[in-house]
């Protein structure tokens, strides 16, 4: 048998391949192999080591979490719940308040407003915490600055515990009510209004009868989303001195070495977290509000009176240095000398040695360049599977297909803190997963935390990209003599390439700011961008942290403005 003949044999047998009804089973086994892996396998070990104890199976973990003898866990569990159930409460109120604002009225200041309005989705949560301690915490500028302008004792006010989570949760997750709740306000049609206006209805009853239910299920959806990002948040409880919290006490649990625990209070917030995912993606399958009308969406009303005009330049001031000022006390400290600002209001001496530094210096630029490789690697496999399951998805029918979505998503739900101890149970001994090889203090563990915690971000932009693209092209191009592997390499992935490119970059840009699963997995020799700024902040080396931090945000801003450009706006789907 010669070349060609051989060649031929190739394409006719790959041919009857993709014309098969189980060759689909062929695309998505490698897809439920990995999910299996590094999802289900690491949670299958959490619960297993939360069940059994030297004796064998038992709840002896779960009756002490439960117990009224020690009610540390419980009172994390409702404090955890209560903070993110106020979280949603203040984010709704300011993103809505914001986005209607934004979308129905025009007056001075709402350019830049709008533009500003997204500035918080730059900040990490680590960096973005730092920036408001050095802002409102008890040694911060601002209650000093108060303190030395009343002449006061002590600082009139400071953000701390309970109160000082809410408020850095409500600055830095408002803006996913904000996108969602601007999208559907600008869909909403005016002559809905007028009809309800022309019945005799007032201005609160519109609201409550006509929009608020036009904008329910977006306000459902960044409910949710903020109700879950809440309960795993670690950061703000971390700085903020609030022990309480589900998170920090698997942190505490961790470290101070009784794995069982951690692990029952891993399985704990796994099943809030999930329930959680299940109940959105539920909500979301339901039959919605849907505008039926053929009228025109709104347009902004301008301000006709004086008084409302200079008040709004005065709030649109008040909110651009509000939402500006986080972020420039970043850079300010970036320049301070460290160990030289201590009682003063703001640093008293400055240096360009931190950004000299994070350059030139081995140690210092190390961090920056663990985290560069570790998302890379993390970023490329995400690619490969995020993209093979959006296929799968949104252009196959088979069985299993509502278990893949459910399963592609637990990553998205699950805190960061309870990946790392899934991961710690999983692969702190050698199994067929881990090629045999002991993971924990290594460097794959990282970019394996990586890749399951941001798989669904490519996978969702990616999906997104595909449902707005027409089968009939794909159909064409089969129907010209391409084969399945030809038309998806020219003509779907090209096509759907902008969402691709905004799913891996956000995927990249959040590895490199990752802190929650990094401090429980890093090592020496491994230590991301993220824990090398908690380190410098706890050794008073402000100035070193914060350039640290400003290089971040300005990767976080560039990467954020390429996607918007890519994605013609619509990068923040994906987030």
């Amino acid at each position: 048998m010669n070349a060609n003949q051989t060649t031929a044999v190739r394409e006719n047998w790959w041919a009857r391949l993709t014309r098969s009804k189980y060759f689909i089973y062929v695309l998505i086994s490698p897809l439920f192999l990995v999910l299996l892996a590094y999802v289900i396998y690491p949670f299958y070990q959490t619960f297993v080591q939360s069940v059994v104890g030297k004796e064998g199976a038992t709840l002896e973990n779960y009756q002490r979490f439960f117990g009224l003898t020690s009610t540390a866990n419980l009172e994390a569990l409702w404090t955890s719940v209560y903070i993110s159930v106020i979280s949603v409460i203040t984010c709704a109120i300011v993103g809505v308040t914001m986005a209607f604002l934004m979308e129905r009225y025009e007056f001075p200041g709402r350019k830049i407003l709008s533009v500003l309005i997204l500035v918080p989705m730059a900040l990490p949560p680590l960096v973005g915490v730092l920036s408001f301690t050095f802002l409102y915490g008890e040694s911060g500028i601002i209650p000093r600055a108060f303190q030395v302008l009343f002449d006061l004792e002590k600082v009139p006010f400071s953000l701390k515990g309970v109160m000082g989570v809410i408020v850095v949760h409500t600055f830095t997750m408002y803006t996913y009510f904000y996108l969602t709740a601007a999208a559907a306000i600008k869909g909403l049609d005016p002559s809905l209004e007028e009809a309800a206006t022309s019945l005799g209805s007032g201005r609160i009853r519109i609201w409550l009868k006509v929009i608020l239910p036009m904008l329910t299920p977006a306000l459902i959806a960044s409910s949710l989303l903020v109700f879950m990002i809440s309960m795993a948040s670690y950061t703000a409880p971390l700085m903020f001195g609030v022990e309480r919290t589900m998170t920090m006490q698997i942190y505490l649990s961790r470290t101070n070495g009784s794995l069982d625990m951690a692990a029952t209070q891993s399985t704990i917030l796994s099943i809030v977290s999930i329930s959680f995912l299940i109940l959105m993606r539920w909500y979301q399958g339901r039959r919605n509000y849907q505008n039926q009308s053929k009228g025109i969406s709104v347009h902004r009303t301008e301000l006709r009176s004086q008084f409302a005009k200079y008040m709004s330049m005065f709030l649109s001031f008040i909110g651009v240095i509000i939402l500006m000022l986080p972020i420039l006390v970043l850079i300010l400290i970036s320049f301070s000398v460290d160990g030289e600002w201590t009682v003063q209001v703001i640093p008293t001496a400055y240096t360009l040695q931190h950004y000299i530094d994070l350059f030139t210096d081995e140690r210092t630029w190390r961090p920056i360049w663990n985290s560069l490789q570790m998302s890379f690697v993390a970023t490329a496999g995400n690619i490969l599977f995020g993209v093979a399951a959006a296929y799968a998805m949104v252009r196959m029918k088979f069985k299993g297909k509502a278990v893949l979505d459910i399963l592609i998503m637990v990553p998205w739900a699950l805190p960061g803190t309870v990946v790392a101890v899934n991961l710690i149970a999983a692969f702190s001994e050698p199994n067929v997963f881990s090629f045999n090889q002991v993971l924990i203090g290594t460097f794959w563990i990282l970019p394996l935390a990586y890749f399951v915690r941001h798989l669904p971000l490519i996978f969702r932009s990616t999906s997104a990209a595909l449902m707005q693209m027409d089968e009939s092209i794909e159909e064409a191009a089969r129907s010209l003599g391409a084969n399945w592997w030809y038309t998806f390499r020219r003509v779907v992935v090209p096509m759907a390439f902008s969402g691709i490119l905004a799913g891996t970059l956000l995927a990249l840009v959040q590895g490199i700011g990752e802190f929650v699963a990094s401090i429980l997995i890093y090592s020496t020799s491994t230590m991301p961008l993220s824990v090398a700024i908690f380190q410098k902040m706890y050794a008073f080396k402000f100035g070193t942290a914060c350039a640290y931090g400003v290089l971040q945000i300005i990767l976080i801003i560039t990467v954020l403005f390429v996607s918007q450009k890519i994605t013609d706006g619509k990068a923040g789907s994906a987030i």
